[in-house]
């Protein structure tokens, strides 16, 4: 098969196409894939380190907010269908597919006047915009949860998949990731992180747990404080007199993500769909702070599935109390028995066979 996987911007756009990508090449190892990223993202330094040759194009959101803005970012993103045109006709893709973000816009445009077979991904229950504008020119959009099919005219392009999340993510190993990591095993391990971008108010909360936990022996605690953030967080620790013990790993960008979420007891995060959906394969108990102002509350909905079934405890941003998380915390480090039951509730609600479902709806309509 050749085919192009785009999507861009953040890891909830970029690791799904990978996955999708991953799984084309266990099925088809002869198979020629090409990701198309936007310039100046994290595609950049995430797609080759995943093994896949990247091409970039220009591509924005249209901007409002002026008449000169709305024309320029519309000029970038006819300079991008140019670009992305020119790719197809030099890769041939008999495929493509897109995850979200605007870098989806040029290139399913182009494979689309191209003649490729397209196909969209969208990861939330609160349909992104992108998705939205291109519904016309995809064969099928797969769906991660299953309130986003109202955001859609054609019902019958709709299949309902779950998030696609990478096999290392389903092969991780607790014992083996704690080795890696240099971590105890027999210690309870907290893990926080606030997304690829870092987050303020998780990071608020992060300093708590560092005094809470820090030199605490049979604890440890990572914290992943995103790179805009990670000074920030070791000045506020100093000037709190914490000095950090061995117990402690203060990260700017998590880049092993299994590895991290295989480790851990608890995890403390927001709630994006791939946040979730990797939380869960591992089997986590968690505690979700969903964003607040995310498009049309979608992190609040995909906590919610998880802490419906016992899976999270969900926190809102408005009733965010930093020492009710410690509490939980410790609550959860004092009862294993509940840890063991939140863990298997987690479990239950992850996406299973996602990939598999979406190569063989690819592959059947090529018949």
């Amino acid at each position: 098969m050749r085919a192009i996987v785009t999507g861009g911007g953040t890891g909830g756009h970029i690791y799904p196409a990978i996955a999708i990508a991953d799984k084309i090449k266990e099925k088809e190892p002869d198979s020629e894939i090409l990701y198309i990223g936007n310039y100046g993202c994290i595609e950049e330094e995430i797609v080759p380190k995943a093994g896949y040759s990247l091409r970039l194009v220009d591509a924005n959101s249209l901007n409002r907010s002026s008449i000169k803005a709305l024309f320029r970012s519309g000029m970038d993103i006819l300079k991008g269908i140019s670009q992305a045109k020119r790719i197809m006709k030099e890769f041939k893709p008999e495929v493509v597919i897109g995850t979200g973000g605007f870098v989806c816009v040029p290139v399913i445009i182009a494979a689309h006047s191209y003649g490729a077979r397209c196909y969209l991904h969208e990861q939330n229950a609160f349909a992104g915009t992108a998705n939205k504008m291109l519904e016309s020119r995809a064969r099928r959009i797969f769906l991660g949860f299953r309130d986003a099919a109202k955001y859609f005219k054609n019902e019958e392009k709709l299949k309902y998949v779950g998030n696609p999340v990478r096999r290392a993510f389903y092969d991780a190993d607790r014992q083996l990731a704690r080795k890696r990591l240099g971590i105890a095993q027999d210690d309870f391990v907290i893990f926080l992180f606030g997304g690829s971008q870092g987050s303020e108010i998780l990071n608020d909360v992060g300093i708590e747990i560092l005094k809470t936990v820090n030199r605490h022996k049979g604890m440890s605690f990572i914290f992943g404080t995103g790179k805009r953030h990670c000074n920030d967080v070791k000045k506020t620790a100093e000037e709190n007199g914490i000095i950090l013990g061995d117990n402690i790993m203060i990260k700017d960008y998590i880049d092993n993500m299994p590895d991290y979420l295989a480790a851990s007891d608890i995890v403390i995060s927001r709630s994006g769909a791939l946040s979730v959906a990797e939380t869960t394969v591992c089997g986590k108990a968690s505690i979700m702070v969903p964003f607040a102002e995310a498009a049309g509350n979608h992190q609040y909905y995909n906590a919610k599935a998880v802490a419906d079934n016992g899976g999270c405890y969900l926190i809102e941003e408005k009733d965010l109390d930093r020492e009710d998380v410690i509490r939980k915390i410790m609550k959860l480090y004092n009862d294993r028995e509940l840890l063991d039951k939140m863990s298997k509730a987690s479990l239950e609600c992850a996406p299973v066979d996602t990939c598999d479902m979406i190569y063989s709806e690819i592959r059947k309509d090529e018949r």
